[in-house]
């Protein structure tokens, strides 16, 4: 896997890639040591990135600064992931800016609503979140649910609003102000 860092608005990300497309993506982390030791697990090596992958860091950049964007014709290298997280994920690249579903609901669009522990571990397991936008997938309760990216809970808070959805409407509702 080949690799690189950039900065946006939101801070560091760092992204890895193989010929058969994204491999994973880091949000930001605390400190430039703490992301390149995330990224050059398993051997991965500094690259320099492709046109899709230059063009996917544009996209990020601009997510970043609050364009929308969508991730969803992202080339993604999923070959190392299970089955059922691969399922999860596919439906979740159809997620767009702004819309939230609930574990429950994927998990029933999956097969059966007794899944939504094991929605709750692929999301947690998702190699490359804001691409694969986990962040979306929210409690049944109306509360956010986990977020295991560096900052937890509150960085899936700020990548929600910055969509423009505020956790405590209904999932799948945007919150306009009014």
């Amino acid at each position: 896997m080949q690799t690189t860092t950039f900065d946006t608005a939101l801070g560091l990300f760092g992204i890895g890639w193989t010929e058969h497309g994204l491999a994973r993506v880091l949000l930001p982390d605390t400190t430039q040591k703490a992301m390149l030791d995330r990224l050059e697990r398993g051997g991965a090596l500094p690259g320099e990135p492709t046109r899709m992958i230059s063009a996917l860091m544009d996209r990020i950049e601009d997510y970043a600064e609050g364009r929308p964007v969508t991730f969803s014709a992202t080339q993604l290298d999923l070959s190392s992931v299970p089955d059922f997280h691969r399922r999860a994920y596919e439906r979740l690249l159809q997620v767009e800016w702004g819309q939230t579903l609930t574990y429950g609901e994927l998990a029933r669009e999956l097969g059966d609503v007794n899944l939504s522990r094991a929605v709750g571990q692929a999301m947690g397991a998702n190699p490359m979140p804001l691409v694969i936008p986990c962040h979306r997938v929210l409690a049944g309760n109306g509360k956010p649910g986990g977020f295991s990216a560096p900052g937890g809970t509150r960085t899936k808070l700020t990548m929600l609003a910055l969509e423009g959805v505020h956790v405590g409407a209904p999932a799948g509702q945007l919150n306009f102000g009014f």
